[in-house]
C-alpha cells in the first residue's frame, strides 16, 4: 500500500508539470493569436490585402491551437483533482491500516502477557503486589528526607 501511495504521489508530481507546462504553452499561443489580429488589423488599416490573408489564416490557426489547449487544460485540471482525492482517500486508508496493524500487535502482546500470569499462581501474584507496595513506600520515605535536607519540607 506504501509503494501505491509513493507511485500516485509520484504521478501527481508528473501531472502537475504537465499542467504548468500546457498553461505556459497556452500562454503564450494566446499570444500569438493576439499578434496575428493584431497584424491583421494593421494590415487592413494600410489596405495590404495579401498581409490581411495571411494574418488571418494565422489567427485561424492559432484561435484553433487555443481551443484545443483550453480543453486539454481543462482536463488535466480535472485529472489532478481527481488524483489529489484518489491520494488523500490512500494516504487515509493506509494510516488507517497501520493503526489497525498497532493496535492488533498490541492485543497480541496483552494476550501474551496475561497467557504468561495465568501460570503464576495466586501467592506469587499477591507477593509481587507485596513486593512493588514496599518498593513504593521505600521510594516515598527516599523522596521525604531529601525533601528534608534540601530544606523543601519542614517536619511533619
Amino acid at each position: 500500500m506504501r509503494e501505491a501511495v509513493a507511485a500516485a504521489r509520484a504521478s501527481l508530481t508528473r501531472m502537475q508539470e504537465q499542467l504548468r507546462s500546457t498553461e505556459s504553452e497556452l500562454d503564450q499561443e494566446r499570444r500569438q493569436l493576439a499578434d496575428a489580429e493584431r497584424r491583421g488589423r494593421l494590415a487592413a488599416e494600410i489596405g495590404d490585402q495579401e498581409t490581411v490573408a495571411v494574418a488571418e489564416r494565422f489567427s485561424a490557426k492559432h484561435a484553433e491551437r487555443v481551443a484545443v489547449l483550453e480543453r486539454k487544460l481543462a482536463v488535466q485540471q480535472d485529472e489532478v483533482v481527481m488524483v489529489e482525492r484518489e491520494l488523500t482517500d490512500m494516504t487515509e486508508q493506509l494510516k488507517q491500516a497501520e493503526g489497525t496493524r498497532v493496535a492488533q500487535d498490541a492485543t497480541e502482546r496483552v494476550a501474551r502477557a496475561k497467557g504468561g500470569l495465568s501460570a503464576v499462581d495466586d501467592d506469587e501474584l499477591a507477593k509481587l503486589h507485596l513486593d512493588r507496595a514496599a518498593r513504593e513506600a521505600a521510594a516515598e520515605e527516599q523522596l521525604e528526607a531529601l525533601k528534608k535536607k534540601m530544606g523543601k519540607r519542614g517536619s511533619p
